[in-house]
């Protein structure tokens, strides 16, 4: 008896691929066909996000979100300049990158890496600008080329800063950074208001088991395509595809990010970036 064949295994790339072939087939000699560009039309997305625990004077603080810029041949100096732009319009207390700054950073794409950084370096906040990785960007090249720009960026590591007299520590981790116990060695001693940067939001479990009050995270798109009636079947796999979410008493955004990947291509799923501002939880219960 001929031995059973295992079931076919999608990757991201493929869901997207063949997402795509069907959204656009679909919606090819229709009005509809426009939603294929909006992925030159960076939003800004404004949120008042809870957070569990947070001291009074931390209250309105408004973080500047940008992630997943994907600099490359199909997203370009002008997308990224107006996300850019977009975001410093609304002059925040201070600025965070979520990551996949560039697609696949190495080889004849190296170069991306100083563009991305160049197309970043505008950004300016009074407590600073703090970035982490994701699974695109290079991990030598990419932090030297924003560190450059003034960024600090966290690779599995922690700092504190003073924000309106009490303290506030932002951690970040690798993308490869997954189990909770190495989670958890770079938040142990950390203050209580924290603020995990995790590219995926695959980390909210751990994050919730350690009980940290907010991550912010991209890595999604947001599906970049999203089916009506269907959704965003290339995000399934995520406990949050995009925007607010919470598990227990940690509280999560996920941005829908800048560029594209795989394919340059979103449907009813605009590029964003984001101001969110904080507020405790405890004074909305």
């Amino acid at each position: 008896m001929a031995a059973a064949q295992k079931p076919a295994s999608f990757s991201r790339r493929d869901l997207l691929r063949g997402v795509a072939a069907a959204a656009v087939g679909t919606v090819v000699g229709t009005a509809d066909y426009g939603y294929v560009y909006a992925r030159h039309r960076v939003g800004l997305t404004r949120e008042t996000l809870r957070v569990s625990g947070l001291s009074p004077e931390l209250d309105g603080l408004r973080i500047g979100f940008l992630s997943d810029l994907h600099r490359s041949d199909t997203v370009s100096h002008e997308l990224a300049s107006s996300a850019v732009n977009r975001l410093m319009a609304e002059q925040p207390d201070i600025i965070m990158l979520g990551g996949d700054y560039v697609t696949w950073g190495g080889g004849r794409k190296r170069r991306f890496v100083r563009d991305a950084a160049e197309d970043l370096a505008p950004l300016t906040a009074p407590h600073g600008i703090f970035a982490i990785l994701g699974n695109h960007d290079d991990d030598r090249d990419m932090t030297a080329a924003l560190s450059a720009n003034g960024v600090t960026v966290l690779r599995d590591a922690r700092t504190r800063l003073q924000v309106r007299g009490v303290a506030l520590d932002i951690a970040g981790i690798r993308f490869w950074t997954r189990k909770a116990g190495d989670i958890a060695r770079v938040v142990r001693g950390a203050v209580p208001d924290l603020i995990l940067l995790a590219h995926t939001p695959s980390r909210l479990t751990e994050a919730a088991a350690l009980a940290i009050p907010l991550v912010l995270s991209g890595h999604t798109h947001g599906g970049q395509i999203v089916l009506p009636g269907v959704g965003a079947i290339a995000a399934r796999e995520f406990p949050v595809v995009q925007g607010i979410g919470r598990q227990e008493a940690t509280s999560i955004f996920v941005s829908r990010g800048v560029g594209t990947v795989y394919i340059p291509v979103r449907l009813n799923c605009p590029p964003e970036v984001a101001l969110l501002t904080l507020e405790s939880f405890t004074r909305l219960a």
